[in-house]
């Protein structure tokens, strides 16, 4: 016989889940307020808030309630608010910040194209263009300039983030050239050059997003003699020679970008040289809550897919590479060890 208690926690869970907008709307709130970061280290008030925040303190106080219940913020028992570890990632000067991330998961091209994801799985690709009648970088770029930087300010903090985790972990075996494909501004190349002096690296990705690479590796930077800054696009060519490639989290758009991307290393480089892919992955791993619902978002945005362990192996392995160790990098992200055959 089914219990009161089985019936009623199941949809309970399942109406706070279908209000996980009211949440995910909340943390946007906070971060663009700025709350996290009037809140100091001492209990303050809402009406304390409020008045650094420039805030209504009632609706504060409520959002703030509504925060506390997932553990963002604590109301102590005399009524005042204080900080939690997940609150503290939503300063700005927290060396481990989510600000940028929790904004970038809320902007507002994404309240329109969840609505959206019945047909996004219906037809299997993307609906974006639909909505605003262009591609989703061309939007970005082109009419959401704020959006823009707020997805450039979270792409910057995640890179620096996991570039730690990837030179901590990363063994170069004796490489003495590396090179960082579609890698953003550089910070994983940077770390790595810092920490393996003997080393030179090239930075290769689209034109726009080099120039604002890392001050290290431009011209006049700390590590720039030993960088070499290509402008280029990896699914079209591949016009890089070096020891080790590293591929970070660009494989997930199509598999037809996956395709070409790879098979242009394979193509380019010199026979026993190292291919290393590091991606986030929806399976064998504990942030697959996080990486599940950042897939269902790619399918919407752009009509692609974040990878399983196998997946990536098999996008590989079509490649020509000969794929051997996987290993976490950390929590959410694995790195896919390979080598180009002779």
């Amino acid at each position: 016989m089914t219990t009161a208690s089985e019936t009623t926690l199941p949809a309970m869970r399942l109406r706070e889940l279908v209000f996980g907008a009211a949440c995910a709307a909340a943390v946007r709130a906070a971060a663009r307020l700025g709350v996290a970061d009037a809140l100091g280290d001492a209990p303050a008030t809402a009406e304390e808030l409020a008045a650094e925040v420039k805030a209504q303190p009632g609706a504060l106080r409520r959002m703030l309630r509504a925060l506390a219940c997932y553990g963002i913020f604590e109301e102590d028992a005399d009524g005042r608010f204080v900080h939690t570890k997940m609150s503290r990632l939503l300063r700005e000067d927290d060396p481990h910040s989510l600000r940028y991330i929790a904004l970038w998961c809320t902007e507002p091209w994404t309240w329109d194209a969840w609505p959206l994801l019945d047909e996004a799985v219906r037809k299997g690709g993307g609906v974006f263009s639909d909505i605003y009648g262009k591609e989703f970088f061309d939007h970005l770029h082109e009419d959401a300039p704020e959006s823009a930087h707020v997805f450039n300010r979270a792409m910057t903090t995640s890179s620096k983030q996991s570039a730690r985790d990837v030179a901590e972990l990363l063994d170069l075996g004796g490489a003495k050239t590396i090179a960082d494909i579609g890698g953003g501004q550089g910070h994983v190349l940077a770390e790595l050059l810092e920490k393996h002096p003997g080393v030179r690296g090239t930075l290769l990705d689209l034109p726009r997003v080099v120039a604002a690479a890392d001050p290290r590796l431009l011209e006049g930077g700390s590590l720039a003699d030993r960088t070499d800054i290509v402008p280029g696009d990896c699914r079209q060519a591949m016009p890089v020679a070096a020891d080790l490639y590293i591929i970070k989290n660009i494989l997930e758009w199509d598999d037809d970008s996956t395709r070409r991307t790879l098979r242009n290393i394979v193509a380019a480089a010199r026979p026993g040289a190292r291919v290393l892919v590091i991606e986030n992955l929806v399976d064998d791993t504990p942030s697959m809550k996080f990486t599940t619902s950042m897939d269902l978002l790619l399918l919407l945005n752009v009509g692609g897919a974040k990878h399983t362990r196998q997946s990536m192996i098999s996008r590989m392995s079509d490649a020509g590479l000969l794929v051997g160790e996987v290993r976490p990098v950390n929590a959410y992200l694995h790195l896919f060890e390979s080598v180009v055959p002779d």
